[in-house]
């Protein structure tokens, strides 16, 4: 359980640190771009597989997010990750909060209602 608890705080301080490299103007578009998706996907308050659901509902959380901060981690820079990363170490150390994505709250909300416009347009051309 020590394990899981240490790859946890690991993984949040990683997210922390690809959210200050995604609002670097040093950081190119393209690990911008990926860095911000997740990000935003990993500290929303909405997840796109409720956690309720059985296997599936922890599997974004497991899955999803790690090989997501994987390969934005890969597309950035090293020299901006390591000034991130200590930046994020020192927010964290001073009792910083993590962000809350609202954007990436709106995304999922957004995945959700076109699911469910294509499943109702589906189930009416059934009838």
């Amino acid at each position: 359980m020590d394990k899981l608890r240490a790859w946890a705080k690991r993984l949040k301080r990683q997210l922390f640190a690809l959210y200050l490299a995604a609002r670097r103007p040093d950081t190119p578009w393209y690990a911008k771009a990926t860095a911000a998706a997740v990000v935003a996907y990993a500290f929303s308050p909405i997840d796109l597989i409720p956690d309720f659901i059985p296997v599936l509902g922890l599997l974004d959380d497991i899955v999803l997010v790690p090989l997501g901060v994987w390969l934005a981690l890969r597309l950035v820079p090293d020299a901006v990750l390591r000034e991130c990363r200590e930046e994020a170490e020192r927010r964290l150390a001073e009792g910083g909060r993590k962000p809350v994505s609202r954007v990436g709250a709106l995304f999922v909300c957004v995945v959700w209602i076109v699911c469910a416009a294509a499943l109702a347009w589906w189930a009416i051309r059934r009838l």
